[in-house]
């Protein structure tokens, strides 16, 4: 279900949606939304472009960088891809719910007249000028309706961007709306009480993972040719997995993104989701680089990321890929990536079988997730009680049972993780898992409950695969490797050394050229 916010619409709205300062985790921005009315009204334009020679159907599944590139030549107009983009929306995205606010199509169109003129001029505003971008109902955009996910913000239309979406936007991106989430960001299976579940587009009946879950699918879908996301226990990983697609994981500070009342938290990072890992360099591009506004902020220009990452030769290249991390796990999705040992080898990696000692890592993860829920949700629970779901309850609950000594403790335990996991990158350049542990899983369930018989702790517990490499702090990236014997998608963890976001690109590029599982569409269209 895709709403349209009007003009008149938005200018009802007041402050009443406002009950509190916080978002959460997932989420980059956690200052209190501001609420005005959008942007000054945007002259209409005729609904239809000049006649294109490029297929409209051909459009949509175009590489971003292509359709940048022919945008930029004047091959292919702004309007002729926002014209694309939008019929794609209006055939698919009922089906899968994940676009839940539309910017109005007037105002797309006038958008993409403007950059059309200003291509005419020789005005390029920058690398994504004139194409369209879903933008994650966490991230805050000015003017354009961003919920979280939750009745407290149904109607809450903030008055400024969060970095991301501001430097979208500087490269001339169009933002045409906002991707479904899980109430929050809290869990990897995106549904909420406002806009519902969003389905996975390879089956209907299945989860599409989260929380960049209506990223995912609309990416999927060809609904976008890029989504922005953000990723605590996996939500940049575990939906392309689910999908088809491509998510990397970002090192912290590589993707700043202010607001946010904690700056220096690790756990939670921004970064691109894409159909190609070309397409997810050339998006990073964009998103990362400086910013002083973010005390973790890498001092890298974000620019080194726009190179080719074909070229570069893996013969001898060391590759750690994993036994079973003392997990459980669905048969067809260990032995689906076990397989792709033959693909590293025949790119010349010498690969072994190992993985790095991950103890202590959960405590680690779920110790740090409960101190910052508390932190963003402690003050609201008292008057929302109602209003907020049980994964909030329980982890404020929990929040409050830490104490200053255990969470000191507990920073030692994760240093102690760090420097496991650096000794080991010393040894293999790259370590290859699961991004989790399960197949895409009924989209009516909440989370699964047992893995091959081993019963699940808690709403996120299996997840941990994913989750672990968060604690860790390293980059990875999950890309499409394989289809289960139901045709359901499935996806390789690339995890690199720290800070190492180049590398991982690199090699996520090469296995990809070397196995082309991302093409596949899916069968909703």
């Amino acid at each position: 279900m895709t709403e349209r916010i009007t003009r008149r619409k938005a200018l009802k709205i007041g402050t009443a949606a406002a009950v509190g300062a916080a978002i959460a985790p997932h989420a980059s921005s956690s200052e209190q939304p501001n609420f005005t009315e959008p942007d000054g009204a945007i002259m209409p334009v005729p609904a239809q472009a000049a006649p294109s020679a490029t297929p409209e159907s051909e459009i949509c599944f175009m590489s971003a960088r292509q359709m940048a590139d022919l945008t930029r030549l004047k091959k292919l107009s702004a309007r002729e891809v926002m014209q694309a983009h939008l019929k794609q929306i209006q055939h698919v995205n009922a089906k899968v719910n994940a676009i839940v606010t539309l910017v109005p199509e007037d105002q797309l169109m006038a958008q993409a007249l403007a950059a059309d003129e200003a291509t005419a001029k020789g005005n390029s505003k920058g690398l994504l000028h004139g194409l369209p971008v879903g933008v994650k109902d966490l991230h805050a955009t000015k003017g354009i309706r961003t919920t979280f996910g939750s009745p407290l913000y149904a109607e809450n239309i903030p008055n400024f961007d969060c970095l991301v979406a501001e430097r979208e936007k500087n490269a001339g991106a169009i933002v045409i709306g906002k991707t479904n989430v899980p109430e929050w960001g809290l869990g990897s299976q995106t549904f909420n009480p406002l806009f519902g579940a969003t389905r996975n587009p390879y089956d209907l009946t299945k989860t599409c993972g989260g929380s960049t879950g209506g990223g995912a699918v609309a990416l999927a879908c060809g609904m976008v040719p890029l989504a922005d996301g953000s990723d605590m226990g996996g939500s940049l990983r575990n939906p392309p997995n689910f999908c088809n697609v491509v998510g990397l994981r970002t090192s912290p500070g590589r993707v700043p993104n202010p607001p946010s009342a904690h700056g220096w938290l690790t756990l939670s990072v921004a970064g691109p989701v894409a159909r190609s890992v070309a397409d997810c360099a050339f998006f990073l591009s964009v998103l990362a680089g400086f910013d002083r506004r973010s005390p973790i902020s890498i001092d890298q220009s974000g620019s080194q990321f726009s190179q080719s990452l074909a070229g570069r030769s893996f013969k001898g290249v060391r590759v750690a890929m994993f036994k079973d991390m003392g997990l459980p796990w669905e048969a067809e999705v260990r032995e689906a990536v076990q397989a792709q040992r033959k693909v590293f080898e025949s790119m010349g990696c010498i690969v072994e079988e190992a993985e790095p000692d991950f103890s202590d890592a959960n405590e680690c993860f779920v110790g740090w997730r409960h101190w910052s829920v508390e932190a963003q949700f402690g003050d609201m629970l008292g008057a929302n009680s109602s209003k907020l779901n049980e994964y909030v309850h329980w982890h404020v609950e929990e929040g409050r049972k830490l104490t200053g000594p255990y969470l000191a403790r507990l920073d030692a335990k994760r240093t102690a993780l760090y420097e496991r996991m650096r000794a080991f990158m010393e040894k293999y350049e790259f370590f290859i898992l699961p991004v989790n542990q399960v197949l895409p899983f009924d989209v009516k369930m909440h989370y699964p409950t047992e893995i091959a018989g081993v019963k699940m702790e808690n709403y996120i517990a299996w997840m941990k695969s994913a989750y672990y490499i968060s604690t860790a702090g390293n980059p990875a990236i999950s890309v499409p490797c394989a289809f289960s014997s139901s045709g359901l998608p499935i996806g390789i963890q690339i995890g690199g050394r720290h800070n190492d976001d180049w590398g991982v690109l690199q090699m996520a590029y090469a296995f990809e050229q070397a196995t082309n599982i991302g093409k596949r569409r899916p069968s909703v269209l």
